[in-house]
């Protein structure tokens, strides 16, 4: 008999007025599987992840989580999902334990049960000393790990993390994937997150990365760089916009300015780096050379990186402040 996906999505679209947020997806979520969205803020991540988990309902299309609709049966649903948001919802005047009392009346964890499944959450994520600590005096990392700690009490299904990382340093980021590993280990349990970080999507079983409310492409991160084949080469120079009209005009090749650098994609570039340098009029103040990763596919699908689409976002968002104080610095 083969099992049900976790999560099975078909055609599914979101719009908020006349802004469409989520654009006719559809994908399908393994039990046992690490799904990652990737894709840079505002491309419809989060929006798609309030309605798996019952917290907006779809303009249009379908959405079952756990064998269940998530707008007909939305209770069902709940109850076979955990849920750790971007932005922290711990109450800061509790205590760790207190916190996770809390949240099992909420989902009806039997008090046989609580006892044993409250330690087993808590030393999975290494709480069990600050248990009786006030949240207020928890640290960026403890405070996510709490949440995640909370989102598995009740034996969910399918764990939802919305950006789980984000806001925090690096040190503490790999922390928490280190407890997101051992989770799985632990665990009978699906996992859904999003994330603009590609060093995460990495950990990921399988990626679909989204922009502008759409998937643009989904496997497994490895497949995925394959499938773009060349190297990234960035350089540096005195004259970006001319350089960018030589390397065509010698090489053939198109180029264009990502993170501030003259960026393309060639075989072995390595190998292309030293006719570069003999062939290109212009001087090259600086050079990196990497393999394909993440962002080259993002880049290879959307014609940009996602830092190159976050500062985009963050100029916009800049510029309608501005206008909001009437030009006002």
């Amino acid at each position: 008999m083969i099992a049900e996906p976790a999560v099975q999505v078909e055609g599914l679209v979101k719009n908020y007025g006349d802004v469409e947020a989520v654009r006719g997806i559809g994908f399908h979520v393994e039990p046992g599987e690490t799904f990652g969205f990737l894709g840079p803020n505002g491309a419809g991540k989060s929006t798609t992840i309030k309605i798996l988990c019952t917290l907006a309902n779809p303009t249009r299309g379908t959405a079952r989580v756990a064998g269940h609709d998530v707008v007909t049966d939305r209770d069902t649903v709940r109850r076979n999902i955990g849920l750790v948001f971007q932005d922290t919802t711990l109450d800061n005047y509790l205590t760790g334990e207190q916190n996770l009392r809390f949240h099992a009346d909420l989902y009806g964890v039997p008090r046989s049960q609580l006892g044993d499944r409250m330690n087993q959450v808590l030393e999975m994520v290494n709480l069990s000393e600050r248990r009786a600590s006030v949240v207020g005096t928890y640290s960026g990392g403890m405070k996510r790990r709490l949440e995640i700690a909370r989102g598995l009490l009740h034996a969910p299904r399918v764990l939802f993390l919305d950006e789980p990382t984000v806001g925090l340093d690096p040190q503490t980021r790999s922390s928490i994937w280190s407890y997101i590993t051992d989770l799985k280990r632990r665990e009978d349990i699906t996992i859904f997150l999003t994330t603009h970080y590609m060093d995460e999507a990495e950990n990921c079983d399988r990626i679909a990365i989204i922009d502008h409310g759409q998937i643009v492409a989904i496997d497994t991160p490895e497949n995925l760089k394959a499938s773009v084949g060349k190297d990234r080469v960035q350089i540096s120079t005195d004259d970006d916009e001319s350089a960018i009209a030589e390397i065509k005009q010698r090489f053939g090749i198109d180029a264009a300015v990502h993170e501030r650098q003259v960026t393309f994609s060639v075989e072995a570039g390595e190998q292309f780096v030293p006719r570069l340098f003999a062939e290109l009029d212009r001087p090259i103040r600086s050079v990196n050379v990497a393999r394909p990763s993440l962002d080259d596919v993002f880049m290879s699908y959307t014609g940009r990186t996602i830092r190159d689409t976050e500062a985009t976002a963050n100029d916009k968002n800049r510029a309608r402040m501005m206008a909001m104080r009437g030009g006002r610095g």
